[in-house]
């Protein structure tokens, strides 16, 4: 029986310049199970941006059925887009846009408690993920007094702190040195398979994109393996 945590189906995007029309994918199929993370591969300008942003929800394609753990969200309004931004899908970013006056604890809280949590409930799971990701020694630091790597994890344990089914990363290894992104993927990984979440990652790094569980590419606007 299939988990498919993203499915696209005949995706395609087409951008409007004046007269004229830009297509940036075409006719893309996409499925990626629970648990599985997918390399997204591509020179700059290939449209790596753009299907991450139709597969995140943040803009629609021009045709085709983007569906997200067994709903298509193909013709969702904006509420019930926002809403499935909000409870399946995390969003990891190449940087990490964190609250600078909070801790790194009430950083990973923040969603939850958006989200209506008790505060204790979201400390207790912010406490587990950033145990996770081996910050359990930095919970009351800032974001100026964290390293970058340490920086990133604390981003990547905040886009899962809502329980997320699906993963959406950005080059999220791409600010840090080679050293530091290693171990900062290493940690990416461990948790996404802990909690059996799907997961789409851009990269330029070829040799994180090979240690993954499948490489795709967006090559001539489709999505091709790799």
């Amino acid at each position: 029986m299939s988990n498919s945590i993203l499915k696209l189906e005949n995706v395609s995007r087409i951008f409007t310049q004046g007269n004229e029309e830009l297509e940036i994918l075409s006719q893309v199929n996409l499925d990626i199970q629970a648990g599985e993370v997918v390399a997204l591969l591509g020179h700059s300008g290939a449209g790596k941006s753009t299907l991450l942003q139709i597969a995140g929800l943040l803009e629609p394609p021009t045709s085709g059925e983007v569906i997200i753990n067994g709903v298509d969200c193909s013709a969702s309004n904006d509420k019930k887009r926002t809403e499935m931004r909000r409870n399946e899908i995390g969003f990891v970013y190449q940087f990490h846009h964190l609250l600078p006056e909070f801790s790194a604890l009430e950083n990973v809280m923040m969603p939850n408690l958006i989200s209506g949590i008790s505060k204790s409930a979201a400390e207790e799971n912010a406490t587990e993920l950033l145990t996770m990701m081996q910050l359990e020694h930095r919970l009351s630091h800032r974001p100026a007094k964290l390293s970058g790597g340490e920086q990133q994890r604390v981003a990547i344990a905040r886009a899962l702190a809502n329980k997320p089914s699906l993963l959406l990363a950005d080059e999220p290894t791409g600010n840090l040195d080679e050293q530091t992104a290693e171990m900062v993927f290493n940690n990416f990984v461990n948790l996404l398979k802990n909690r059996n979440v799907g997961a789409l990652v851009a990269t330029h790094n070829t040799d994180l994109a090979a240690r993954m569980d499948r490489v795709v590419r967006v090559h001539d606007r489709q999505l091709v393996d790799a």
